[in-house]
């Protein structure tokens, strides 16, 4: 890291303010050059910004952030410009012929990942922040930025070093005065571990839903009222909505918010047995979308014959809901149909017409309820990756095979080391090159 990099740190486009910003060794000599000197530490500056030519480029402030206390922990500069893209792509211009260079994607926070201003956990916390939508997201994301799982992993730590230092005593100095089952003395802090590490991967799951969404598919035969009530809770013609059945083919997803919280709500075919071989495929899609939602709403034409309201095969679950729709028109004999399969199946029923807004509003309320007790436990997770789940898990396996070796304490005391290897890398202190590359990539170019 002995070259100068620099990035826009704000979204191209016109803007009232655009931010620039500087790193590594000659971001000090850049400042000065572009705006006649350097100020005064940590203090914005009214400067003119002038290319090799003496040309104005822009009337900016500039900040002047030494390090080892800036954000990279080396020398750094930001250059507040106006934010037209003229403006912008003169003063980048301007610190490319000074002969420094564009960062790659995540540089700026992979440069403070390597000199130890975040770890790695707290670095895909600042890519959470950045791509955070609702309120759940960003407690979430700065929760990490904040070093939780960091802290977690200090806590473990203390458990790791008291087991390994019994097993190590026991293999170290076997002639020595020491209780026979040292090794066997172990097990509680191996206890407290694996709970500790099972209840970590068991938030995993909350934490992806908090990030990506909370999957909801809507399911149901042909010309139910899914798609109605798809664009009824999104505000927008989402879907096409039209008599002929099967219309729906492919999944149509649509973001909404609920509780604070993101929500992917999916529309998906009718569920029938189909010959069309485009439909057939549409419902293959749709029992696998069924199969990976956190919730299913299956939709019943209330207004059609018994056969209407049958539950579709080894695809609700106990705790899913069903919504009898269409209640403003006469009801048919789907609704008793419907009422008993999903009393039967554990169901929640409510009828609905998704031509009333009083309607949506209070299925809208009892979304929000179910999604608020699925993802808003008091405390974030600690751990919140697939890439955490993996290392936590294995630690686990590692810690269960020192408590089944327990009587061989030089074969415990080598699994106990595993697995504080696997919790050093969850904060990347020992981190392979590759995995840093692929986690950083994701960031965008100024961060």
């Amino acid at each position: 890291m002995t070259d100068t990099i620099f990035a826009p740190a704000t979204a191209p486009g016109r803007a009232a303010v655009a931010v620039v910003r500087l790193s590594g060794p000659d971001a000090g000599a850049a400042l000065s050059r572009l705006g006649g000197g350097r100020p005064a530490p940590r203090r914005a500056s009214l400067r003119r910004l002038v290319d090799a030519d003496g040309r104005t480029l822009d009337q900016a402030l500039v900040l002047w952030l030494p390090g080892p206390g800036s954000y990279t922990g080396e020398d750094s500069a930001e250059l507040h410009l106006h934010g037209g893209p003229a403006v912008v792509s003169g003063v980048l211009e301007a610190l490319a012929k000074m002969g420094l260079r564009l960062a790659e994607p995540g540089e700026f926070t992979r440069r403070a990942f390597e000199n130890n201003r975040l770890d790695l956990a707290q670095a895909e916390g600042v890519a959470d922040l950045i791509e955070a939508e609702t309120e759940a997201q960003r407690r979430q994301a700065l929760d990490q930025l904040d070093g939780a799982l960091g802290r977690a992993r200090d806590a473990w730590r203390a458990d790791l070093v008291e087991a390994l230092s019994l097993f190590e005593a026991a293999v170290d100095f076997p002639d020595e005065d020491l209780p026979a089952d040292i090794a066997r003395r172990a097990r509680p802090a191996l206890g407290r571990l694996l709970e500790a590490l099972g209840e970590a991967v068991a938030g995993v799951r909350r934490a992806e839903q908090v990030r990506d969404g909370y999957a909801i598919a809507l399911i149901g035969a042909p010309n139910a009222g899914k798609s109605t009530l798809l664009n009824a809770l999104s505000r927008r013609e989402a879907a096409i909505v039209t008599p002929t059945p099967g219309a729906t083919r492919d999944i149509i997803e649509v973001p909404l918010r609920l509780a604070g919280y993101k929500v992917v709500l999916a529309d998906t075919a009718g569920l029938r047995e189909a010959v069309d071989p485009v439909e057939v495929e549409g419902v293959r899609r749709a029992r696998v979308r069924a199969e990976a939602a956190d919730l299913r709403l299956w939709v019943v034409d209330g207004a059609g014959p018994a056969d209407r309201g049958a539950a579709p095969p080894g695809v609700l679950r106990a705790g899913d809901l069903c919504l009898i729709s269409k209640s403003d028109l006469p009801p048919g004999d789907a609704v008793s149909r419907a009422l008993a399969d999903a009393a039967a199946l554990g169901l929640e029923a409510h009828r609905l017409s998704a031509h009333r807004a009083e309607d949506i509003a209070a299925l809208e309320a009892v979304l929000a309820d179910r999604v608020a007790a699925a993802l808003g436990a008091s405390e974030p997770p600690a751990a919140t990756r697939l890439r955490h789940a993996a290392l936590l898990s294995e630690a686990i396996q590692r810690l269960e095979s020192a408590v089944a070796m327990a009587g061989d304490p030089e074969l415990a005391a080598e699994d106990v080391r595993l697995a504080a290897r696997a919790l050093d890398r969850i904060t990347g202190r020992i981190g392979p090159e590759d995995v840093l590359d692929r986690i950083f990539a994701t960031f965008c170019i100024g961060k």
